[in-house]
């Protein structure tokens, strides 16, 4: 099994000679050397510039949430983040450095060290005269600083900053660096688990390649029969999988978490990966400000392009809660969402990371959902899924075909893999991880165009489990054939590389996965794609048997046995993912559009289309992202759309969650300028 990587090394703060900065940095409670005034005493540096109810109210809801009352303070806006951290500088009476004049030569450490400073809090500085240390107050740090100070303990040789700050130091000082570890981290750390570019194939796989077109010319009928037979098996293997999945009954939905646990929350951290999305930002703050989680202890980055100006401009009109961090993914490497996510990777400080789209509407308490999850699964269980549904049913036939998918994907196929603990190929969403187990495996694959796939796999190849929660995301599907056939493209693109990365070394993935998931690698991964392509072949080699021979032919018993196998094959294909999509449109209540799943055999033919133009986009341009557009629905089955833009339009954002619900079905969405998600 492929040794997970080592967690990212934090800046060693014995390097910097201080112990008083040693015991806050480990995080070692200090004895109070003086007597506090109150329970808070990171509060007495702006007691003079605060109400006495606003003291109180920070020190109560600190007290609620588990946190420390400055976080309360920040998070509530009665005091920005600058404010604090000075105010806190002139109690402790050291300096406060702002970060903006620094060179990058004035911080003795290699690139590795400054990124980790960027989780770590801690900046190693040369000033020329002496070495210091620009520290920025995390978790409870401002609370030990705060009882340290006047004492003889006192960290010396330190200067504050913010977390912000500190980022943004990061991010401009170690730009390649961070650029190079997000395209190429897992490449250079674990080579045979990524898709990035390598040198031609070895000699062992151009030896059976040239031997199975030998066997293929010179016994064609043979061969061509000998293929077929194990695809068919193969596929049938497949069908029955799913068939299990419709046999199985739903998992009972746990109670909703308890409202009583705040102060048990970890910091969670959310990551959006943005191109072109001007358009669904107002939706997307408002669907991520709804969360159910204390903003204390939230933190939400927003990983942008470079020359995304329109994005930028869009989020800069909102007003954005001081959780919320634009980042800007450095130009190294490949564009493509993978990319993105990892840039942001560094930057995390919860222990969940949670990912979403541009144009995702998760369920309000979907974070405690997850953090329950977690809590009560083993500790190798490094992600859970949410299942995503689509909202804008009523848009088109293929929305509609989209539904039915989707709602036997997540709510019958995925459930069923995860209670079996099989490898699950994530959706790109909604999914949420534990932060230290995603850095382990080395984050996502900046070269996989279904990154989330690939990284499904990759979790189970490294011991770890991946779970389903019953809580829902709503997303946009694409109404119109091209972009439709784009965006399939991308995703059969990306499964081919999944297998093929995974399939370099087909005994250490056996080892690995064991033998019921290297199985599943083959049927859910692998037997996707070649369903889609081999289904038009079989299916035309079937009905022209039949038109030329007008029938089949009784006294060839070879014949008959082939053509019944072929079509079985096909029959049970179309009947598996009928049965699939009806129980799951069942699940999810939306049995009054199971009539669009008579269009079955005409969604595969379009499924095959994809495929075939995935196969040659593979060899053609393997790395081009093709990205979906968003902001193009014209009806909501739930209205949330209509309403948040509403909401936002009326500076209600807060109140989306309680509107959404009472608009009618159906509602048409304003129009608005057509955006593009990665």
């Amino acid at each position: 099994m492929p040794r997970p990587a080592a967690a990212e090394s934090r800046l060693d703060p014995s390097r910097f000679g201080d112990p008083g900065l040693v015991r806050l940095a480990n995080g070692v409670p200090r004895p109070t050397l003086r007597r506090a005034r109150s329970a808070c005493p990171e509060l007495d540096c702006v007691r003079d510039r605060l109400s006495p109810g606003d003291l109180a109210f920070a020190e109560r809801r600190a007290r609620a949430i588990g946190t420390t009352a400055d976080r309360v303070l920040v998070a509530a806006g009665l005091l920005g983040d600058d404010d604090y951290v000075r105010a806190l500088a002139r109690h402790l009476r050291v300096p406060f450095e702002p970060l903006d004049e620094i060179p990058r030569a004035a911080v003795p450490v290699d690139d590795d060290a400054l990124i980790a400073a960027a989780a770590g809090g801690m900046l190693p500085l040369d000033t020329g005269l002496r070495r210091e240390t620009v520290v920025a107050p995390q978790g409870a740090a401002a609370r030990r600083l705060a009882e340290l100070a006047g004492s003889p303990d006192a960290p010396r040789g330190i200067r504050l900053t913010t977390e912000a700050r500190l980022r943004r130091f990061v991010a401009r000082a170690a730009d390649t660096a961070l650029g190079r570890r997000a395209a190429f981290g897992l490449a250079a750390a674990h080579p045979d688990l990524s898709a990035a570019p390598r040198r031609l194939a070895p000699a062992r796989a151009i030896t059976a390649m040239a031997a199975a077109i030998l066997v293929g010319v010179t016994w064609p009928g043979a061969s061509a029969i000998a293929l077929g037979v194990v695809l068919a098996v193969l596929f049938l293997a497949w069908t029955a999988l799913r068939l299990l999945a419709v046999a199985t009954p739903p998992q009972r939905p746990p109670f909703p978490p308890s409202r009583d646990a705040d102060e048990t929350l970890p910091v969670t951290t959310i990551v959006v990966a943005l191109y072109r999305e001007a358009a669904t930002v107002p939706q997307l703050v408002a669907a991520l400000d709804a969360l159910d989680w204390p903003p204390e202890k939230l933190q939400i980055i927003v990983a942008l392009e470079a020359d995304d100006a329109a994005t930028r401009q869009a989020f800069a009109a909102e007003r954005l809660k001081p959780h919320w961090e634009l980042l800007t993914v450095p130009l190294t490497g490949p564009r493509t969402k993978p990319k993105a996510l990892n840039a942001a990777l560094p930057f995390a400080r919860g222990e969940f990371l949670a990912v979403f789209d541009a144009e995702d509407r998760p369920e309000p308490d979907q974070l405690r959902r997850a953090a329950a999850a977690f809590a009560r699964g083993p500790e190798r269980l490094a992600c859970v899924q949410a299942r995503l549904a689509i909202d804008n049913t009523r848009d088109s036939l293929l929305t509609a075909l989209f539904t039915a998918e989707y709602a036997g994907l997540f709510d019958v196929f995925l459930p069923v893999l995860a209670k079996l603990r099989l490898p699950l190929p994530l959706g790109g969403s909604s999914n949420h991880f534990r932060t230290a187990a995603l850095r382990a495996v080395g984050g996502w694959d900046a070269f996989n165009l279904t990154e989330d796939a690939d990284l499904g796999v990759r979790l189970a190849r490294f011991g770890f489990a991946t779970d389903v929660i019953t809580s829902t995301t709503l997303e946009e599907a694409p109404a119109r054939l091209g972009p439709w056939l784009r965006q399939r493209r991308r995703w059969f693109q990306g499964w081919i590389q999944t297998f093929v990365v995974h399939m370099r070394a087909p005994r250490s993935a056996l080892r690995d996965l064991g033998a019921s998931g290297f199985a599943t690698l083959h049927l859910v991964v692998g037997g996707t794609v070649l369903a889609a392509l081999v289904h038009p072949v079989f299916t035309t080699t079937l009905v022209v048997k039949l038109v030329r021979e007008r029938g089949l032919v009784l006294d060839d018993p070879a014949a008959l046995a082939l053509a019944g196998l072929f079509g079985l094959t096909a029959v049970a294909g179309w009947a598996a993912s009928l049965l699939l999509g009806l129980v799951g449109l069942m699940r999810r209540g939306l049995l009054r559009f199971a009539w669009v799943l008579a269009l079955v055999p005409v969604h595969w033919i379009l499924l095959s289309v994809a495929a075939w133009l995935a196969l040659i986009k593979v060899f053609r341009d393997p790395y081009r992202w093709d990205k979906t557009e968003h902001g193009l629905a014209k009806t909501s089955r739930s209205g949330a759309r209509t309403a948040a833009r509403s909401a936002v339009q009326r500076g209600a954002v807060s109140a989306v969650g309680g509107s959404a619900g009472r608009l009618r079905h159906g509602l048409k969405k304003p129009d608005v300028v057509p955006a593009t998600s990665q």
